[in-house]
């Protein structure tokens, strides 16, 4: 929940905070779910917890998996956003596919592992290069571009998911975090 609070700073005095909470501590005009709030809020609490729990219970491996469903999700989102000339929702979606990339599936490589976690680790690097270059000029060609790189990835790692160490949720065949 967020909280409204207002800092004052005045030359001489410490600084002096103002709580705008109720008497029993919940906020003002807080993001409080209402059995009155719009469809589309509730769907999005529903599927938001559904994302949680799928994510709690899922393997290493399903992660992974799922961060490649985040970025091309992200990505196809930033292609219709440039299409319909939408600066923001572009933004929003290249940023969430740069830091799925950055700090999921870049991040989480084992890189003791071998070349393929180095390869990888590098074709990420340049993958989020051209997201931040295609969210700066807008530039379809680089997203697909990028789509392009990603799903021969993407689809070795579905293509695995029936090994013995991917159901294990073992990574020792292959760099975890692929």
């Amino acid at each position: 929940m967020f909280r409204a609070e207002a800092a004052q700073v005045h030359p001489g005095r410490s600084r002096k905070t103002v709580n705008n909470d109720d008497a029993f501590g919940l906020p003002m005009y807080g993001n409080m779910s209402s059995p009155f709030a719009a469809r589309n809020q509730r769907a999005t609490l529903y599927a938001k917890v559904g994302l949680e729990t799928d994510v709690q219970a899922a393997s290493p491996h399903r992660l992974v998996a799922m961060l490649f469903d985040g970025v091309f999700d992200a990505m196809n989102q930033a292609t219709v956003a440039i299409q319909n000339q939408n600066v923001e929702l572009k933004g929003r979606a290249l940023g969430r596919a740069v830091r799925i990339l950055d700090e999921g599936l870049r991040a989480g490589l084992d890189l003791s592992a071998g070349q393929l976690a180095t390869d990888l680790r590098e074709l990420y690097g340049y993958v989020c290069m051209r997201l931040t270059q295609a969210n700066l000029k807008s530039d379809l060609a680089a997203i697909e571009e990028c789509q392009r790189l990603l799903t021969p990835v993407r689809e070795a790692w579905t293509a695995i998911a029936g090994t013995p160490a991917a159901q294990a949720g073992q990574a020792d065949s292959v760099p975890r975090a692929a």
